[in-house]
């Protein structure tokens, strides 16, 4: 057991860092580029889904509250994150914090834990830009075959069953997101042409194309997403200058909407009231996933001692304002309980009179979801990377493309095995699954700063969590309690996913491990 507890010296951690040659991944990111790395991670889904959706079932106008207590669950974690990046900046995030402090099982548990929050998370926003791009497509009366554009099968109450995409009044939708306007209008689905889905190619040749830019360079992908978030971000202040100009004119709206703030407890767990607040906050955590992957770039900082505090806490001090602004506004304009709907800020914006929201609402949504694909196939790749430099996976997960200097298998292996799980496997329980994976991310970093405090009082620390144990203690408590508000189910199928990865660390992890068998850490391993 001692051995499974073993930690990662940090004077090799440290001298990892400092390596710069042609098997180093490329140090070409300034304050600006980290920054725009979490905002391209953090606005997406978030922003446009989730806070209509939980709004309507959890917390009502009191989602304001709900995203300030997940920021700030957030924001203790991201003091955290800041510290270990800036002492340790290693491209391995989480994984590397851990294995540095808690030890090799926590730190192989923590990189498996980390697969749910990028690769499965990719998979899952993969699939929601394919839903807003063919949309977009048919605006512009583009068509792609509709079974070209859904997974074969969906997962709905009674279990398994086809994924059928229909045609309504000239444009093809999936069963599922017109059956209630069908059942509004009183339409039969079975009078409408339909089709079975059999393959979402629109989600897969965009993560190849993603994938293809990750392999070009770290600088370019960077560029890129930088060029999505200006685009995102600005729609995000169009749709709060329309909102405010309305609640602005009219306040008796705005009030009647926003009474009562906290609507009362239906007897349940999770039904409104401040349990409703907590088990919302839970659920809109998956709006904050992405500023800890800007962690996984810190090997691929230009100056990571200064630029990787500003990176992971601007990003996360910008978009938790926007979001707070948004949900508050949102519900000013339209009764929480009609938010429930794929698209509540254009509901919003519709409310308004612009009757150009729709258009506004999936540009934002395709450029939104767009970068935070990129940024979490980007972390995913880095965390690979480090595990495999660990002997904890094989050697091909580390290997660097001598002029692109990127992890190129690894991005590669991890594109298409996103590409296909997003093109043929619905994934509509992954977000509470998401979240958790991120949380337990979170206890961990937390408790892993305390420790390292106590036990290594003595080493510079380029950025200091301030008031330690505090920070780190609200952050692991934060985490534990949005973990708890979640619904039991989604605590079964994170032991059965950890439990699968115990299987993987004791059949070769254990064997391969660099720290075990007292090895130098693996080079990264030159292309051919």
């Amino acid at each position: 057991m001692a051995n499974l507890l073993k930690c990662k010296p940090l004077d090799m951690l440290i001298a990892e860092a400092s390596e710069e040659d042609e098997h180093s991944l490329k140090r070409a990111l300034g304050p600006v580029n980290l920054i725009t790395l979490g905002i391209g991670a953090i606005i997406g889904a978030g922003i446009f889904v989730l806070t209509g959706s939980a709004a309507a079932m959890y917390a009502g106008p009191a989602i304001v509250l709900s995203f300030i207590l997940a920021g700030s669950g957030c924001v203790f974690a991201g003091l955290c994150y800041s510290e270990f990046a800036s002492l340790i900046p290693i491209a391995g995030s989480a994984y590397t914090y851990g294995y540095a402090t808690l030890g090799e099982i926590f730190a192989w548990i923590i990189g498996w834990d980390l697969i749910l929050e990028y690769a499965f998370g990719a998979s899952t926003v993969a699939s929601g830009w394919a839903g807003y791009f063919v949309s977009f497509l048919q605006d512009l009366g583009i068509t792609i075959p509709p079974q070209f554009t859904a997974t074969p099968y969906s997962h709905m109450g009674n279990g398994w069953v086809p994924n059928m995409v229909v045609q309504y009044n000239g444009r093809w939708e999936l069963l599922t997101t017109l059956a209630p306007t069908l059942r509004q209008n009183g339409v039969d689905p079975a009078t409408l042409p339909q089709v079975q889905g059999v393959f979402n190619l629109v989600a897969f040749l965009v993560i190849c194309l993603i994938t293809f830019i990750l392999v070009v360079g770290i600088k370019e992908s960077a560029n890129f997403n930088s060029a999505i978030v200006i685009v995102k971000v600005s729609i995000v202040l169009i749709f709060i200058a329309i909102a405010s100009a309305f609640v602005l004119r009219h306040p008796t709206v705005a009030a009647t909407n926003w009474h009562p703030f906290i609507p009362p407890n239906e007897g349940g767990f999770g039904k409104y009231g401040w349990s409703g607040i907590a088990r919302a906050a839970g659920v809109i955590f998956f709006a904050y996933i992405g500023f800890d992957a800007v962690s996984t770039a810190a090997q691929e900082a230009k100056n990571p001692q200064r630029d990787m505090p500003i990176g992971i806490l601007g990003s996360l001090v910008i978009c938790t304002i926007l979001y707070i602004i948004v949900s508050g506004l949102l519900t000013g304009m339209v009764p929480y309980s009609a938010l429930n709907v794929a698209a509540p800020v254009a509901v919003g914006i519709d409310a308004t009179g612009v009757r150009w929201g729709s258009f506004l609402v999936k540009l934002g949504a395709i450029a939104g979801l767009g970068s935070v694909m990129l940024v979490m196939l980007l972390g995913q790749s880095r965390v690979f990377f480090s595990m495999s430099r660990d002997g904890l996976l094989p050697a091909w997960a580390g290997a660097v493309h001598p002029r692109f200097r990127t992890p190129y298998i690894s991005s590669i292996t991890v594109g298409l095995f996103v590409a296909v799980f997003a093109s043929i496997v619905p994934i509509e329980i992954l977000g509470e699954l998401v979240s958790i994976g991120t949380l337990l991310a979170f206890v961990i970093v937390c408790a892993g700063v305390w420790l390292l405090r106590v036990r290594r009082p003595d080493l510079r620390r380029p950025f200091k969590t301030p008031w330690v144990p505090f920070v780190p203690i609200m952050g692991i408590l934060i985490s534990f309690a949005l973990m708890a508000s979640l619904p039991f189910d989604t605590w079964v199928r994170l032991f059965v996913w950890l439990a699968i990865g115990m299987v993987i660390y004791f059949g070769y992890g254990r064997y391969h491990s660099r720290v075990q068998n007292a090895e130098a850490p693996r080079r990264a391993v030159p292309a051919d």
